[in-house]
């Protein structure tokens, strides 16, 4: 699919309906812009891990986490298995 549109000085460059509604985005949704080599990718942004949790829920996972890492270093864990049961 191409469309084309005009590029002018003093207005904002426009993605048109067609071109969005294929892309997918969503109204509101937060996109990226990536330069390289004159071309230009416009991309939805990906969420970040900490814009999914409060700073208490995040303090939770991260807790649970390091209380985990530290039975795999000391060797409590059970497995391997020979068969799922």
């Amino acid at each position: 699919m191409t469309v084309t549109v005009k590029n002018k000085t003093k207005d904002p460059l426009v993605v048109p309906p067609v071109v969005r509604r294929k892309a997918g985005l969503k109204d509101g949704q937060e996109i990226e812009f990536q330069v390289s080599g004159g071309m230009i990718n416009i991309v939805p942004k990906l969420p970040n891990a900490d814009d999914e949790y409060t700073p208490e829920q995040r303090r939770i996972v991260d807790a649970q986490l390091t209380e985990g890492l530290a039975d795999i270093k000391a060797g409590r864990v059970n497995g391997p298995f020979a068969t799922h049961k």
